[in-house]
């Protein structure tokens, strides 16, 4: 595998995306398009980094889905982030259906992507966050992001 990869599923009008590796310059959006499509789930888990152009790309690419709903899941930090601050990054008829919260345990210094779910965890005007979150020692772990900042996208 390259710097990213790109897997799209057309056997349905329901399209099935997965990207993974780093979304930059080098990213080619242009042989996935989305048009045709009647929604999208977008798999982004193993998304490792993105940067000023691979946003521009993204914003162009996403936009070819036109008015079909596109979900996303498995949102880790580095796309919640650029849902937060980027207009467009998430399209209009977009939603998140599940993202990465990072938690963290001063002590121990252990860390932990904790998978927050549309329904479970959140809601489109509040998240309900689990009551303990615990490292692998049995450690309780706190929430490593500013909460205000970023929840943002879950419209309050």
């Amino acid at each position: 595998m390259g710097k990213y990869e790109i897997k799209v599923d057309k056997a349905t009008p329901q399209y099935k995306v997965t990207i993974s590796g780093v979304v930059d310059e080098d990213i080619d959006f242009n042989a996935y398009s989305l048009s045709g499509a009647a929604s999208v789930d977008l798999q982004l888990g193993m998304v490792k980094s993105i940067n000023s152009c691979g946003i521009r790309e993204w914003i162009k690419w996403i936009g070819t889905a036109g008015t079909a709903p596109v979900k996303y899941h498995q949102c880790p930090k580095i796309i919640v982030d650029q849902i937060n601050m980027v207009q467009g990054f998430l399209p209009a008829s977009g939603k998140v259906m599940s993202f990465y919260v990072p938690y963290y345990n001063e002590d121990s210094g252990s860390e932990k992507n904790v998978l927050f779910t549309y329904g479970k965890e959140f809601t489109d005007s509040a998240v309900n966050p689990p009551a303990a979150v615990k490292d692998d020692e049995g450690n309780v772990m706190e929430m490593d992001v500013v909460e205000a900042k970023y929840f943002k996208f879950i419209k309050k």
